[in-house]
């Protein structure tokens, strides 16, 4: 068996479009799951922030089986017959909690299951088969990048392991800029300026380790308010990062763009980022 722990990853998952119109990053996503088991073998369990499950102190859900939730209006009707039924993990539930406990951060367990759909459309194809447990962690999304790399980092222990620990967002999300010629609006249209510059500095930032800008990033990144009117979509990079350790750098997986705004980047943490990246190629 491989006991080399595993990176902490980052998925962008856009819309829920995703699960019907996969894209460019549907199609890595499809690659990520066989990448992941052959380098590092099959995580055991996911602990995974979206930015859909948030609350006002951090929550684990530890309910031992979960569903699709359906937590979006007016996409297309076929979404809400797609299922994702994956079990949970109250004994993984619980190391999560006590790991929050012992960093010194409230925590709720709860005996709950339910996957948003930031978690269920991308795991649809990194883990077609639902067979892997799932424990959703909500962060607190007026809590700022810096709190949210301290829940990371208690996190961090359980990538030794055989635990993946997921964030999922998206890299920019502005939905009034996506949907701003209608729900039907083209998704391969070129990337705008604003967006382009917004996720190269990320990429530049990371690239260099450099959490202390990254951290402030709604006030030093290019257009950061434009891409990020809320900061909930990009708050789980942040939990992913920290629980990479933050000694080496981010290093982006894929990068693209649908709709010419919504970018669909996804990122690897921890000094075994290198090697997943590799996999990968």
């Amino acid at each position: 068996m491989n006991t080399q722990p595993l990176p902490s990853v980052f998925i962008s998952h856009g819309s829920p479009m995703i699960a019907l119109e996969p894209g460019a990053a549907g199609v890595f996503l499809k690659t990520l799951g066989h990448a992941i088991d052959k380098t590092f073998d099959r995580p055991r369990a996911i602990v995974v922030a979206s930015a859909h499950t948030t609350a006002r102190e951090p929550v684990v859900l530890a309910g031992p089986q979960h569903e699709a939730i359906y937590d979006f209006g007016n996409f297309d009707a076929r979404l809400n017959e797609m299922r994702y039924d994956a079990p949970g993990s109250p004994e993984v539930a619980a190391e999560v909690a006590g790991l929050l406990k012992n960093a010194k951060l409230p925590v709720h367990l709860i005996n709950e299951g339910g996957l948003d759909h930031g978690i269920w459309t991308v795991l649809r194809y990194i883990y077609p088969a639902a067979d892997i447990a799932i424990v959703p962690v909500a962060f607190v999304p007026t809590h700022g990048p810096a709190q949210q790399f301290a829940l990371g980092q208690a996190l961090a222990p359980l990538r030794s392991e055989g635990v993946l620990v997921l964030g999922t967002g998206s890299i920019t999300h502005n939905l009034r800029r996506v949907f701003a010629g209608g729900f039907g609006s083209q998704s391969n249209v070129p990337e705008i300026a604003e967006s382009a510059q917004f996720r190269e500095w990320i990429r530049d930032k990371g690239a260099a380790g450099d959490w202390a800008s990254l951290a402030d990033y709604r006030r030093l990144a290019p257009h950061a308010a434009d891409m990020h009117p809320t900061d909930e979509h990009l708050l789980p990079w942040f939990v992913a990062a920290g629980a990479g350790g933050m000694q080496s750098p981010a290093i982006r997986l894929h990068d693209s763009v649908t709709h010419g705004v919504l970018g669909m980047d996804a990122y690897a943490f921890g000094p075994e980022a290198p090697t997943l990246e590799r996999a990968l190629h």
